[in-house]
């Protein structure tokens, strides 16, 4: 097989979705650290769930209140992660955007918010939303780009949450 036959089979290969392959495996791939499993059995992490979800409460509670206008309705999820943002430090919690490896904030990519606890444990929050009309089509709901300026930089808890959102036309 030539080097250019070789070549091209492992372009197509990097272009296909990894399927079959849990997340856990492609982050510490990616990024050298390791997520840390959500334990049931541990107070901590039980307690932490608790805010989570006093946070989702409180950020959709915000978001109704006023609603989110937007042409696309992916950019709702850039509306959405300051509020949830918001909601973690009214609960206390230290809520940020994450550093990259090389120090700086970085708003693209996975994932969108970086918090401490109140144990001290980092994790990382994503948001996400969805149209229930598209739930049953191929439609991504993920998305993950690899990078050399990788924003997870620590051990951590990884958390998702995600917001329905509601389509009107101009006129509803």
């Amino acid at each position: 097989m030539k080097n250019s036959q070789r070549l091209d089979g492992i372009i197509s290969q990097m272009l296909k979705p990894l399927n079959g392959i849990s997340l856990n495996v492609v982050i510490e791939g990616l990024s050298g650290y390791k997520i840390i499993p959500f334990d049931n059995r541990d107070k901590k992490d039980r307690f932490l769930l608790k805010n989570l979800e006093k946070v989702a409460k409180l950020s959709a509670k915000k978001i109704n209140e006023n609603g989110i206008i937007r042409h696309r309705p992916n950019e709702v999820g850039n509306d959405i992660e300051p509020i949830v943002k918001n909601a973690l430090t009214l609960i206390g919690y230290k809520a940020t955007t994450p550093l990259t490896k090389n120090g700086k904030k970085k708003s693209t990519g996975y994932p969108d918010i970086e918090f401490i606890d109140e144990f001290f444990r980092t994790n990382y929050l994503e948001c996400k939303t969805f149209n229930i009309e598209n739930i049953s089509t191929t439609q991504r709901s993920f998305y993950l780009s690899p990078s050399n300026n990788f924003k997870i930089t620590k051990d951590a808890h990884h958390f998702a949450l995600s917001f329905e959102i509601l389509s009107f036309k101009k006129n509803e």
